[in-house]
C-alpha cells in the first residue's frame, strides 16, 4: 500500500476518484502525522481538526456520488496564517495581530473550500511576512527538511515544512519577493509564483498590495496546475500533450542573477542547464543591464508602501516585533511620496525592456536562491552574517517580482538547490507546460 503522506496531491485526488482513498481516513492520516510530529508546534501555529474532519465527510460523500467538484476534492492542505479562516486565529505571524480572529474566509480559501479542498490549518511564517529568511522568534522557526539547525526560506516557512515533513499534500503561502519559491527551493519542493493580481487578495493581511502574490508549494508541477485551478474555482490549466524540451528557447539570465553563488549552488545549476540542454533545450545568455536599476529599486518601492500600510500599527507597539523586522519596516519611512511615484514610473520603463528582451524565450533561468539555507542560531547571534544571508536570499527571486512575471522554482536533485524559470505575465498556463518539461529534464539520470 501507498504512503498518503508521500504521494502527490494529483495521486492522491486520483485515488479519491477511483474511491481507493476515503477522505476521512486520508485527512486524519495527516491529522494523525501532525499531532505525532515533534516539530507540530514549529511548523503549524493552529490545526482546525473539526473542520478538516467535516469538510473530509463532506468530500467522501461526493466521491461516493460521483459528484466530485475538483481533482483535488478530499485532498488536505494547509494554508499560510496571513489568510483569514472564519473562527481561527490569523495573526500574520505577529504578536502585532495576536488574538486576531475573522468573521469570515479570505475569498482564496472561499474558492478553495467551494471546489473541495480540507482545511488542516495554519501554519508559521516570517512576521508580517517581511523575510525570505523564514526565521520568526516571536513566534516559531519552522526547521528546513535538509538541515534542522537551518531556516526553512520565508515568508511561506511552515507552508514549505508542511509539505516537506509530510504533514500535508500541499501548501498555499504568499509571494511578494520571493517567499513561495525561497522556502520551495531550500526544501526541495515545487513552488508556483502567479502573477500580481492574478488572484483575489481579499482577506489576505498585506504586506504590499502591488507586489503581494498567492501561490501553491508542492510535490510536482502538475500538483502546481491543480492547485492554480482549486485557487481560481476551475479544474486548472490542460497540461497533457507535447512537454518535450526539444525545440524551446531558454534564456540563462546573466545579470545579477550569478554573482556570489555558493559553490553548490553554481555546480547544481551547471548541471540543470546540462540536462535541459540534453533533453533538446536551447539555453541562450542572457543580459538585461535595467535589472541593476530596479533592483536598486527595492528599498524605496517594499518598505515605502509596507511602512505605509503597517505604520500605525507597529508604532502603537513596536516592542513585541523581531527587531530586524520592526528595522525594516521603518527603513520605508525614509522616503517621501514624490520619491515612491518617482521610482514606480523608473520601475515601469524597467519592466518595458525585460519585456522586449525576453519576449522570444520559453523561460529566464537562473538559480532560485544564490545560497544554501543560513544556520539559525547564527543569524540571531551574528549581525553580519544576517544582514548578507538576508541580502542574498531574496535577490534572484525579487527579479521576478519587480519584474511582474509569473515564475517557478523547480528541485534540481541537488538538496535545496532550486532552478527558477521565470514566464510572461498572465502566462501561468504556458509556464507550467514548460515546467512539466524541465521537471522530467532534472530527473533524468
Amino acid at each position: 500500500m501507498q504512503d498518503w503522506l508521500k504521494m502527490s496531491a494529483a495521486d492522491l485526488g486520483r485515488g479519491i476518484a477511483a474511491q481507493e482513498i476515503d477522505p476521512v481516513a486520508l485527512t486524519q492520516r495527516f491529522l494523525d502525522a501532525i499531532d505525532s510530529h515533534p516539530h507540530r508546534d514549529r511548523i503549524y501555529s493552529e490545526v482546525t481538526r473539526e473542520r478538516a474532519l467535516a469538510e473530509a465527510d463532506a468530500a467522501a460523500q461526493r466521491a461516493q456520488m460521483g459528484l466530485r467538484r475538483s481533482p483535488l476534492d478530499g485532498v488536505p492542505i494547509s494554508w499560510k496564517d496571513l489568510f483569514d479562516s472564519a473562527g481561527s486565529a490569523t495573526e500574520s505571524g505577529s504578536d502585532l495581530l495576536k488574538g486576531r480572529v475573522p468573521e469570515q474566509d479570505a475569498l482564496v480559501l472561499e474558492t478553495a473550500t467551494a471546489m473541495g479542498s480540507v482545511c488542516l490549518g495554519k501554519t508559521h511564517m516570517s512576521e508580517l511576512a517581511f523575510s525570505g529568511l523564514g526565521l520568526n522568534p516571536v513566534k516559531a522557526t519552522p526547521p528546513c527538511i535538509n538541515d534542522e539547525s537551518a531556516v526553512p526560506g520565508g515568508s511561506s516557512s511552515g507552508a514549505a515544512a508542511s509539505v516537506a515533513f509530510d504533514l500535508a499534500a500541499g501548501a498555499i503561502g504568499s509571494d511578494t519577493g520571493g517567499s513561495v519559491r525561497i522556502p520551495s527551493a531550500w526544501n526541495d519542493l515545487v513552488g508556483l509564483k502567479t502573477t500580481s493580481g492574478r488572484i483575489s487578495l481579499e482577506g489576505v493581511v498585506p504586506l504590499c498590495l502591488k507586489f503581494d502574490t498567492i501561490g501553491p508549494l508542492v510535490r510536482s508541477v502538475e500538483d502546481a496546475g491543480l492547485f492554480l485551478g482549486l485557487l481560481e474555482g476551475t479544474s486548472g490549466p490542460d497540461l497533457r500533450g507535447d512537454t518535450s524540451l526539444k525545440g524551446r528557447r531558454f534564456a540563462d539570465l546573466q545579470t545579477i542573477a550569478q554573482e556570489d553563488l555558493d559553490p553548490l549552488v553554481a555546480q547544481s545549476y551547471a548541471d540543470a542547464l546540462q540536462k535541459l540542454r540534453a533533453a533538446g533545450a536551447e539555453i541562450v545568455p542572457l543580459e538585461v543591464p535595467e535589472l541593476a536599476e530596479a533592483m536598486a529599486l527595492s528599498a524605496i518601492l517594499f518598505t515605502t508602501e509596507a511602512y505605509g500600510l503597517w505604520k500605525e500599527v507597529i508604532e502603537a507597539n513596536p516592542e513585541v516585533m523581531f527587531n530586524k523586522i520592526l528595522e525594516r519596516f521603518r527603513s520605508g519611512a525614509n522616503f517621501s511620496g514624490a520619491d515612491y511615484v518617482a521610482a514606480w514610473g523608473r520601475l515601469e520603463n524597467c519592466r518595458m525592456a525585460w519585456d522586449q528582451v525576453t519576449a522570444g524565450f520559453d523561460g529566464v533561468l537562473s538559480p532560485s536562491c544564490p545560497i544554501l539555507p543560513p544556520n539559525l542560531n547564527r543569524l540571531l547571534q551574528e549581525e553580519d552574517y544576517y544582514v548578507q544571508a538576508n541580502l542574498l536570499t531574496l535577490r534572484n527571486t525579487r527579479i521576478g517580482n519587480l519584474m511582474g512575471t509569473c515564475g517557478l522554482s523547480l528541485p534540481t536533485g541537488t538538496p535545496s538547490c532550486g532552478l527558477q524559470v521565470l514566464g510572461q505575465p498572465d502566462c501561468e498556463e504556458a509556464l507550467l507546460r514548460v515546467g512539466i518539461g524541465l521537471e522530467a529534464a532534472l530527473a533524468a539520470d
